[in-house]
């Protein structure tokens, strides 16, 4: 079909605010009929920045809702978006889409293709990549696609399945993708599953990302093509059956590093060994004995599509949340003294102590999800407050000198090359942060909002907890995201945060003690500031 439609698709009605969005060409392509999927079930798939939804069958009380159905529309509907966006005419644009190691996979796959061919813009199949790769491909001289799309739900159980879109600005915003959402409500499947799905392209991005990360090992070493400069260093790389399992063969191997004991490489959407998260007990406990069975100098762990990662140091001790924060903060802190450093919002005091008193540098503790962090970081570079990191404590990294891109390979090459560059100074990757204080207690509550309204409901609540905390005469640093409570001095030692959760209704409660026994107290504390709500299930605090 051409890029302009055929006359024969009618106008949906009530349609005046798409009309406001589209050009005439655009309102032919848009004038599709469907009574398959409503707008509300479409809209439903939006998780924030990205589309996520259940795609498999299999576990009960999950119906499925991302379909082909869906993902053709989607695909449609993401084409007009990026031509309005762009200005460019449909048919001179260029989107490439790459998936994960997910079952469900292919079939979406094809599906976003031809609601993209079907729409008039040129396609290239990627096919097994990961989301910072599908971000380069619109940088890279060889690709430089106008967009791309990127089938993933990272750490999600194995039924679950989205998409991520990027164009040159970066990843889409929230608005971006209900727009996306709301145009794909008026466009009729029947019209768009015939397409030829032939007329795509094909690329192994995954090769030239590659190549980028070698060159940049090699540029931080020093090192010219060719040579070995990972030589004499062991790394474990555990990839959970994701997508990063080319780290082993593809980077560290051709550098010559001893790989021996990586786990889990071969991609299998199953998920047979452990979810790639590593945030997940289970799996940092398999990177871990790994590491330290096979005499590891390093042991790196990713999710799913690659965008986070964490790792393990020489003697099996963790690096995530705040210890990886920290991590990547002690090697960036030489290029750019004086800095600041954006983190979420549960982000430890220990963490603040650790860049502000040892690294010099500035920890501006900000919100929860890493599109918020990473804007924060854009608009303060932006304004001429440098900000080389913004990190989420769940592994999202994204470094300034790296397109502002959460990106856990491009992390773990910074680590590798940390490692490298210690091991020559005969030190060892832990001497980073050896002056980070101990995590000691911790726990989190997540307490549920039974209002109906629930988000004016824990408004409510974060109001009064403030102001009891006040009348206690509790220190309350400046908090970006509900109300924080630090402890410095006196019987109980650490600090507490309650806060909203960014989607759901329930109010979220993370305590850290200082001190052996500590947790206990602050828990006490926490008690009676949460006292009295009827609304609020805090048994979980008892």
């Amino acid at each position: 079909m051409s890029a302009s439609g055929t006359l024969e698709h009618r106008l949906r009605v009530p349609f005046a605010p798409l009309l406001l969005f589209c050009n005439l060409t655009d309102i032919i392509l848009l004038a599709w009929y469907t009574v398959c999927m409503t707008k509300q079930d479409l809209l439903k798939l939006q998780n924030g920045s990205d589309i996520r939804g259940v795609a498999l069958e299999g576990v009960e009380g999950e119906p499925v809702n991302l379909t082909e159905e869906a993902c053709l529309k989607i695909g449609a509907a993401f084409a007009l978006w990026l031509g309005k966006k762009t200005a460019k005419p449909l048919d001179q644009l260029t989107v490439g889409i790459g998936r994960d190691s997910r079952i469900s996979g292919p079939a979406l796959e094809v599906a976003v293709a031809k609601g993209l061919i079907d729409a008039g813009v040129r396609v290239v199949r990627c096919g097994m990549a990961t989301t910072p790769a599908m971000f380069m491909s619109i940088v890279f001289d060889d690709t430089h696609f106008d967009g791309s799309v990127m089938i993933t739900a990272s750490h999600l159980p194995f039924n679950r399945n989205g998409l991520k879109f990027f164009d040159s600005d970066g990843g889409l915003e929230h608005e971006d993708i209900t727009a996306v959402l709301e145009l794909s409500d008026a466009l009729d499947v029947k019209k768009i599953s015939a397409a030829d799905i032939s007329k795509s392209g094909v690329y192994n991005l995954i090769d030239a990302y590659a190549a980028h990360l070698r060159r940049a090992i090699c540029t931080g070493l020093g090192a010219g093509e060719g040579d070995k400069p990972l030589r004499g260093l062991k790394i474990v790389v555990d990839s959970g059956n994701g997508a990063s399992g080319f780290f082993v063969d593809k980077i560290l191997q051709p550098l010559g590093a001893d790989t021996a004991g990586s786990q889990f490489l071969e991609p299998d959407g199953s998920f047979p060994n452990h979810i790639p998260n590593p945030e997940n007990k289970a799996a940092m406990k398999a990177i871990q004995d790994a590491t330290v069975k096979n005499g590891a100098d390093l042991g790196l762990i990713f999710d799913t599509d690659v965008d986070r990662m964490s790792a393990v140091l020489s003697d099996g001790s963790e690096v995530n949340r705040d210890a990886i924060i920290a991590m990547v903060a002690a090697i960036l802190a030489p290029d750019y003294p004086g800095s600041t450093i954006v983190t979420d919002s549960v982000t430890s005091d220990r963490l603040t102590y650790f860049l502000q008193d040892v690294l010099g540098l500035t920890h501006l503790c900000y919100m929860r999800g890493y599109k918020n962090v990473i804007n924060k970081q854009k608009e303060l570079n932006a304004a001429g407050t440098v900000c080389p990191l913004a990190m989420e404590t769940s592994g999202h990294g994204a470094l300034k000198e790296n397109y502002y891109l959460d990106d856990g390979a491009y992390l773990a090459v910074k680590l590798i090359v940390a490692l490298a560059k210690a091991a020559r100074d005969g030190k060892k990757l832990d001497s980073f942060i050896e002056k980070l204080p101990p995590l000691v207690e911790e726990g989190e509550f997540r307490f549920k909002i039974t209002a109906e309204r629930f988000k004016e409901y824990g408004a409510s609540v974060l109001k009064t907890f403030e102001e009891r905390a006040h009348h206690n005469g509790y220190v309350m640093p400046k908090s970006y995201e509900g109300v924080r409570l630090s402890f410095k001095e006196g019987d109980a030692q650490g600090w507490i945060l309650l806060r909203m959760s960014l989607h759901d209704p329930v109010m979220p409660m993370n305590i850290e003690g200082a001190r052996n026994g500590d947790l206990a107290k602050l828990v006490k504390i926490a008690q009676n500031l949460m006292a009295g709500f009827d609304e609020l299930d805090v048994s979980c605090l008892k």
